[in-house]
């Protein structure tokens, strides 16, 4: 069974359809209209809309249809778009290309690959057991920090306050000269901040080669860390982590 949530499609149609215009009309007010920021935009729009989903085409079919409930949903979506295009081009991401408006194309896609799941963790003050902010995170492979898939995944991964320690990556796919073929990669999790004493954390993860399709993040290719904890210098604590 597969879930589709039927909003997504009318808020990423509005927003092209918006975006497209604001471009035609010469931009006036010097929106950014790039694909991340259109992306952003749909993205601040769903966080502030109820999902409506279907599991088929006859689900879509009973989609409730009455007029003025649409109208209402339409003009509330557009609104949305109005305003998430605004906060977003004064808020652009500073990594990302904003020199285009075509949709983001991965390098890997279609190609035979060891796709490396998202790599999530969280990081603990090992004296009083609270979350950690202000402190860099950075995820080494074979030394080196390790690639990640796109420009919205940072490495290193900066911890601030309200992401209550957590810390994800998503790194590149590696190529692969086999179909299902297996191999383990050896990643390191190394913090350096002067209030601490430093942090490595190494783990392994196995990965079978594969033809990549799916190139969106899912949950069910998420590879977990164990809880992280850092300590003042002169902790009598051993600061470095196995994962076999």
């Amino acid at each position: 069974m597969e879930l589709h949530n039927i909003v997504e499609d009318i808020v990423v149609s509005n927003v092209t359809d918006i975006f497209n215009a604001i471009e035609e009309q010469g931009n006036p007010k010097k929106y950014c209209l790039c694909w991340q920021c259109r992306m952003d935009t749909a993205c601040y729009v769903l966080n502030r809309t109820l999902p409506q989903y279907i599991v088929s085409n006859r689900g879509a079919s009973r989609v409730d249809l009455n007029p003025i409930k649409t109208q209402q949903t339409a003009a509330e979506i557009t609104s949305l778009i109005y305003e998430g295009m605004k906060k977003v081009s004064h808020n652009q991401r500073p990594n990302a290309d904003h020199s285009s408006s075509s949709s983001y194309t991965s390098a890997y896609k279609d190609k035979l690959v060891y796709q490396i799941p998202t790599i999530t963790g969280r990081l603990f003050n090992g004296s009083n057991f609270s979350p950690i902010s202000d402190v860099n995170v950075h995820l080494l492979y074979n030394g080196k920090p390790a690639e990640m898939k796109d420009s919205n995944w940072q490495n290193p991964f900066n911890l601030v306050s309200h992401t209550n320690g957590i810390f994800t990556f998503w790194p590149a796919p590696i190529p692969a000269e086999k179909i299902d073929e297996h191999a383990t990669f050896e990643f390191t999790i190394q913090i350096d901040d002067k209030e601490y004493d430093t942090l490595n954390h190494v783990f392994r993860i196995p990965v079978a080669s594969e033809i990549l399709t799916i190139d969106s993040f899912s949950l069910k290719r998420s590879f977990k860390l164990p809880d992280l904890y850092m300590f003042t210098p002169g902790a009598n604590e051993k600061n470095l982590y196995i994962n076999d």
